[in-house]
């Protein structure tokens, strides 16, 4: 339940603080005091939108907290899941932080959330039933969800959305696994020929490098072979060579060494160099011995360097092992489109069970829903009848032709006539303002029955009624604060004096601002307030005296 609320800097409020007890909260005040204001507040803690025109002063940050109590309320599972400690006590503390920029933070126990984690908490936390969501009763979603409550069928409903979850995720690879053998199959003999031509190319990794080394040596033989051939005769030829000049020096260094002792060194140094220039010569002239112009072996390697050449150019690449991988690319989609009939048989039978499986679980649902109906219809009629529409007809239709959808394929119509001898016709469409108040009302008097409600706030659900009725409505959101915390915006000084707590909203003028306000009353105070609420501005003595049987009548009861 909602134990507590801070605002600052919201609208026409600088600074507010009201506690809420359990119970009936009564809130009332003038046109325009700003009742909408506090809800519009709350609403921030509630996860919904915020921009900087709720903000009083334009450089200040408005901040909106509420403190709340969910002892008993199953919400320890969500708020783990959103790693949100809860305290011992169990407080949960709810803030909203909107700056001058217009940028949004939000805090659950201190911790930042996103705002969509905010809204998705809050909606288990407050139900907020203002004139605007009578429109509800027209949507079908809506009339579906009361049925599933008060079926008590919350498992089974979750069942068959994770069947049909599953269902439709298999039927979207299906047809994705059909548009790719369709596209396969077009596109078969074309991929079927560009695999053949790198397959008869029979490529090997690394060929091109050793293919154009090789090619490179055939076109230059003559001149590579003459050049070893040089190279040969100037280190070790029958002329003076530089293994002759090298013998030289080593000799020469060789007689100087008897008298020259550093010689030796220098000798054995020239000894070494005179070796590799004899083994450079020796593998030169092995080398130049080999190499031969070969016409016929040079043809035969740039053809197949213009084999390569070609399907680099054609699959746009530039080397033999991305060639390859295109190879095997396309052996797999081939492969594959050999096998898309397979695939698609097996997929066709998954997407057979799956939906086998949806219808078993969707009759299920239909079953429950149509058991709990005739409940459903017993209840709000009697409510109905208490709040003065005498002749009611109430009907719940369900029929379950349409197609699967994430909550079976059931539609439900809330058929309504207020009139003896009037057939019932879908609701939204013959009842008007005041009717589909009450009967909000009666829905979330038996939905609080079924469905753990921390709190319910209704925001003037008694627009349209008056006189008798307005007491029996009362009495109906009295009865429903025994189990659920209700905080009640009213008009009606029949309903405002059923309250376990009243509270006043009133403007302030200060000498530069205009302010809203909330007071508790007091019992004396309260009797004034219902007493301007018969009698208007002018507090009558009879006004005063029937507030008084309103109010200590009531709590005498």
């Amino acid at each position: 339940m909602l134990v507590d609320l801070n605002i600052e800097n919201y609208a026409l409020i600088d600074k507010l603080n009201i506690r809420f007890d359990a119970g009936l909260s009564i809130i009332t005040g003038e046109t325009g005091a700003g009742k909408s204001i506090l809800l519009g507040a709350l609403s921030l803690v509630l996860g919904e939108r915020a921009d900087t025109n709720v903000l009083k002063n334009k450089d200040k940050n408005c901040v909106v907290e509420g403190m709340f109590r969910i002892d008993g309320y199953g919400l320890t599972a969500i708020l783990a899941s959103n790693d949100i400690d809860v305290p011992r006590e169990g407080e949960l503390i709810v803030r909203r932080v909107i700056n001058p920029a217009g940028k949004s933070r939000a805090f659950i126990n201190d911790s930042p959330v996103s705002v969509s984690t905010m809204k998705e908490i809050g909606d288990k936390l407050i139900d907020v039933h203002s004139q605007h969501q009578n429109l509800l009763l027209a949507t079908g979603g809506f009339r579906l969800s009361v049925v599933d409550a008060l079926a008590v069928q919350g498992s089974i409903r979750d069942e068959y959305g994770a069947a049909y979850g599953d269902y439709r995720d298999k039927e979207r690879k299906l047809a994705s696994l059909r548009e790719l053998s369709a596209q396969a199959k077009n596109d078969y003999e074309y991929i079927k020929y560009r695999y053949e031509q790198l397959e008869q190319a029979k490529l090997l990794a690394g060929e091109q490098e050793d293919l154009e080394a090789e090619a490179s040596r055939l076109r230059h033989a003559e001149e590579i072979r003459e050049g070893y051939g040089r190279i040969t005769a100037t280190l070790s030829g029958d002329e003076i060579s530089v293994s002759d000049m090298l013998k030289e020096i080593e000799h020469i260094f060789g007689k100087l060494a008897a008298v020259h002792p550093e010689s030796k060194e220098l000798a054995e140094r020239t000894h070494s160099i005179l070796i590799e220039v004899k083994d450079v010569a020796e593998e030169s002239e092995r080398i130049g011995g080999q190499l031969q112009s070969d016409p016929s072996r040079l043809a035969e390697v740039e053809q197949r360097l213009n084999l390569i050449y070609d399907l680099q150019q054609r699959h746009r690449v530039d080397t033999v092992a991305e060639l390859i991988a295109i190879r095997d690319k396309l052996d797999a989609e081939i492969i594959a489109a050999d096998n898309f009939d397979e695939e698609l048989a097996a997929l066709q039978k998954a997407v057979d069970e799956a939906f086998d499986k949806v219808k078993k679980l969707g009759a299920k649902l239909s079953e429950g829903r149509s058991g709990a109906i005739p409940e459903i219809e017993r209840y709000i009629t009697s409510m109905l009848k208490q709040l003065g529409i005498p002749n009611v007809v109430f009907k719940v239709r369900l029929t379950s032709d349409g197609d699967y959808t994430a909550t079976g394929r059931d539609e439900i119509g809330f058929m309504f006539s207020a009139n003896k001898d009037v057939a019932p016709r879908e609701i939204s469409k013959v009842a008007s303002g005041g009717e589909m108040s009450r009967l909000m009302l009666s829905l979330k008097s038996l939905l609080a029955e079924s469905v753990k409600l921390p709190t319910i706030i209704f925001d003037e659900i008694d627009t349209g009624v008056s006189g008798e009725v307005s007491d029996k409505m009362g009495d109906i959101i009295k009865r429903l604060s025994k189990g659920v915390q209700v905080i009640n915006i009213t008009h009606l000084p029949q309903v405002a004096a059923k309250g376990d707590s009243h509270y006043l909203v009133y403007k302030e003028d200060t000498a530069t601002a205009t302010l809203t306000k909330v007071r508790r009353l007091n019992r004396d105070e309260r009797v004034d307030e219902i007493a301007k609420m018969l009698s208007g501005s002018v507090i009558t003595d009879a006004a005063i005296a029937h507030a008084k049987t309103l109010i200590f009548g009531l709590l005498d009861r």
